[in-house]
């Protein structure tokens, strides 16, 4: 199919070649031109530029995008949007006063949803979880890393990769697939965890790589949870079967985990809401990018990443939803993006650099997607009508897309 999109108010990112990502001070600057048209061929991207060069196409379809901002989908680097069920309890137990720590140890958190997913079929599974993909394609994302993590045994796990799969078959979102089964230790295991450790690295991964069912493997490295020295075993066998690692890191504590990270070659280091001055020299000219989750921190009130200070610092930073049913029951991305501006004091421009480009590095997807480039996925956004993209942010409980189109395909 087609398309031309004319008469843009403003194309955002707009890379005449292809870039890995954006760092420090270079965050503030995201490329764009004025009254300007877009030529979508089949699912890529085959020319952009100013009116006066808009060439004269036999097209499919034709929009006209006056007054109307355009610029590339969201990339959600992070989430655990296969889930069972929801956790809306535990919300309201948070409002009356119990921690994550004290909800987790009477058994809710992770091994709740475990406890659900297991006792859902793969079908349920999957028609709850294409729900929740369809809104979130609604709202601009056009390529989404799915986590396991809820199953905690490799039947289970083995069920939410299946499920991912099958997303990914159906629709025309590119997604990545991670394993999560260091997630949390199940009830089992939990005076014995070399045990699952050893279940993880001996039977999990060499069987779901075998099948091909991950791009990545995971672990919630943390205070409680898993420690360095496990988390690291698993990125190490991860790394034997050729799964990179994408890792839980500082949410609530600073253990050195992030140092082990950039050893192992991690893809990125998710979450980061405590960052000290020593992790932000481990990470400067490593190849691990920065990913915050800021609607995590507005939803179980802790602190947010300081975007500020490693920005200054010069290192990179992606925006992802982290949406799971416990902590951020949102894949809302445009949300995502305004409380990066509201909460964590980036700039608009540097928040849709993190929200594009940037998290189109932490899934390994540069050469195609995150910014308008020749030859990259056509998939974008085009807004109603709106002054300028600080809107974006700024009129955070508005919906402001009209029309979403993935990888050449008009929603």
């Amino acid at each position: 199919m087609k398309i031309l999109i004319t008469n843009i108010k403003e194309l955002l990112q707009v890379r005449e070649t292809s870039i890995d990502k954006v760092s420090g001070s270079d965050m503030k600057v995201l490329p764009s031109i004025k009254n300007a048209f877009l030529y979508l061929e089949d699912d890529l991207i085959s020319d952009f530029g100013k009116m006066e060069d808009c060439p004269n196409v036999s097209v499919d379809k034709k929009i006209d995008a006056t007054g109307k901002i355009v610029l590339p989908t969201w990339i959600d680097s992070h989430t655990h949007l296969v889930y069972a069920g929801s956790r809306e309890q535990e919300f309201v137990d948070r409002i009356n006063g119990l921690s994550y720590e004290e909800i987790f140890n009477r058994g809710g958190g992770i091994l709740n949803s475990a406890k659900k997913l297991q006792e859902t079929s793969e079908d349920d599974l999957y028609e709850q979880s294409k729900v929740r993909l369809e809104e979130v394609m609604r709202q601009g994302t056009g390529a989404i890393e799915i986590k396991s993590g809820y199953g905690l045994t490799l039947e289970a796990e083995m069920k939410m990769l299946r499920v991912i799969k099958r997303l990914n078959e159906n629709y025309p979102i590119e997604i990545k697939s991670t394993f999560l089964g260091a997630h949390a230790f199940p009830w089992e295991y939990k005076d014995n965890h070399k045990a699952y450790i050893d279940l993880i690295c001996d039977e999990m991964i060499p069987k779901i790589a075998s099948e091909k069912l991950a791009d990545y493997v995971d672990a919630f490295l943390e205070t409680g949870y898993f420690s360095v020295e496990e988390t690291s075993r698993i990125m190490e066998v991860g790394n034997r079967y050729g799964l990179k690692s994408k890792i839980h890191v500082n949410q609530f504590t600073a253990i050195n985990g992030i140092e082990a990270c950039v050893k192992n070659n991690a893809l990125s280091v998710d979450h980061l809401e405590i960052v000290t001055d020593a992790d932000i020299e481990v990470l400067k000219n490593s190849i691990t990018m920065p990913v915050a989750l800021p609607t995590c921190s507005y939803f179980i009130s802790i602190p947010y990443t300081p975007a500020r200070k490693m920005l200054e610092a010069g290192l990179p930073l992606a925006l992802a939803s982290d949406f799971n049913p416990g902590t951020t029951p949102s894949g809302n991305m445009n949300f995502v993006v305004a409380t990066a501006c509201i909460k964590m004091k980036m700039t608009p421009e540097e928040a849709i650099n993190a929200a594009t480009i940037n998290a189109a590095y932490a899934m390994d997807l540069s050469k195609s997607h995150g910014s308008i480039t020749k030859g990259k996925k056509a998939s974008i956004i085009i807004t109603k009508p709106i002054e300028s993209f600080y809107q974006i942010p700024y009129a955070f409980g508005s919906n402001l897309i009209e029309t979403v189109i993935i990888n050449g395909a008009i929603l």
